[in-house]
């Protein structure tokens, strides 16, 4: 018997390669003979680079880049040789966990450390890139990103304007003429789940940025400041186009990749799952097994069990899920190719009990036996 464990990281708790070798477990105490791939997995989120270098057998780099407040610290990518291929998770260098909640102000944050990690790729060798681009701490166009990468956004005087979305107030022209050379070798691949454009009611300044510390002051200021921005890259890069479902993703970082790059937004569950190969090892599979920290009714909208699942059914394959824990509506999975799942806590505990790393991957393996247990005796056919 063939199973493919593919499970997204428990946030805080296990990676995807620990709840992979914990399922694992369970299942050998009932199956030993049972072949068990794991294939790690991700939505685009945390956890992306890691499932896409192990997948790959890549590996990670540190380099030095500013922080969202132009603090240097120390980011990790992930370098995969053979593809020529960087892994950039643009939260490690412009992510909202990098300041504190009274430092955040997306009028004082930038992405030019994003940019910084992406110069150093390119200097490393790297053409093609895989970035995701969640958990941002910015709302600044990307502009600090492209001014690492040699773009120039300028007043009216032709001075630089400042870092962060409170420069844009004075952008006044924009120059490619010094953009990195090979910037036109390189492709760009974005998992983006989002569908914000980059202005407007449902824009990033008016979603996202009261999450960033944004004030309702601020917020239609920006979204103007925006509007203008896209109104001069347009005069530069006539296809840009900030009404793109996703332009508004990471504080209009999309629009940025798609306008400037000529990045490819794709939602990230089918980015990882394109670069891992993971439906090569479900179609030679008996059972998949898949799951992340919480199920919900939201797991539903391209999160990584759901991703995992629709492929399994593709080739009539049983799928079972395992998770830190459920909620009322999880129910709704159960129609959308998740034939069971299962909740891995036994008694009631705290919160830091649950995510203990050894308290999970003893549960979780305990769950996968008894879940295997079943399987041996209502499907005594699968050998």
């Amino acid at each position: 018997m063939k199973i493919t464990i593919a499970i997204d990281s428990f946030k805080g708790s296990l990676s995807t390669f620990e709840a992979g070798q914990a399922a694992s477990e369970g299942i050998k105490r009932v199956f030993p003979d049972a072949e068990t791939v794991i294939s790690p997995i991700a939505d685009g989120g945390e956890g992306t680079t890691e499932a896409i270098i192990g997948a790959c057998h890549g590996e990670m780099r540190k380099v030095a880049v500013s922080d969202p407040l132009g603090r240097k610290i120390n980011a990790e990518y992930g370098y995969i040789p053979d593809m020529k291929t960087a892994v950039i998770e643009m939260s490690s260098a412009a992510g909202i966990t990098l300041v504190s909640e009274a430092e955040r102000n997306p009028m004082n944050t930038t992405t030019y450390g994003v940019g910084e990690m992406i110069l150093d790729a390119i200097k490393s060798g790297c053409r093609n890139f895989v970035v995701g681009i969640g958990g941002s701490a910015t709302n600044d166009g990307g502009t600090g990103m492209l001014s690492a990468l040699g773009f120039e956004f300028l007043d009216c005087d032709g001075n630089r304007i400042e870092l962060g979305a409170r420069g844009l107030e004075k952008l006044s022209e924009i120059r490619c003429d010094n953009a990195h050379p090979l910037l036109s070798e390189c492709t760009f691949r974005i998992a983006c789940d989002v569908t914000n454009p980059l202005c407007g009611e449902n824009g990033c300044s008016a979603i996202y940025g009261p999450q960033k510390g944004a004030t309702a002051e601020n917020i239609p200021v920006m979204d103007k400041w925006l509007a203008n921005f896209a109104r001069l890259t347009r005069t530069v890069k006539p296809t840009a186009d900030e009404n793109y479902p996703g332009a508004g993703a990471a504080g209009g970082m999309g629009f940025a990749f798609m306008s400037y790059l000529s990045g490819k937004l794709t939602s990230g569950i089918s980015l990882v799952m394109s670069m891992t190969g993971i439906e090569e090892h479900i179609k030679g599979s008996d059972i998949v097994i898949t799951g992340e920290g919480r199920l919900d009714s939201q797991s539903a909208n391209g999160k990584a069990p759901v991703g995992v699942a629709s492929i399994a059914k593709k080739y009539g394959k049983p799928v079972i899920a395992f998770s830190g824990c459920t909620t009322a509506d999880a129910g709704v999975l159960n129609s959308s190719g998740i034939d069971a799942f299962f909740p891995i806590l036994k008694a009631p505990c705290s919160l830091s009990e649950a995510m203990d790393k050894k308290n999970a991957a003893r549960n979780l393996s305990d769950t996968a036996e008894q879940a295997m247990r079943m399987v041996k005796v209502f499907a005594k056919e699968v050998k």
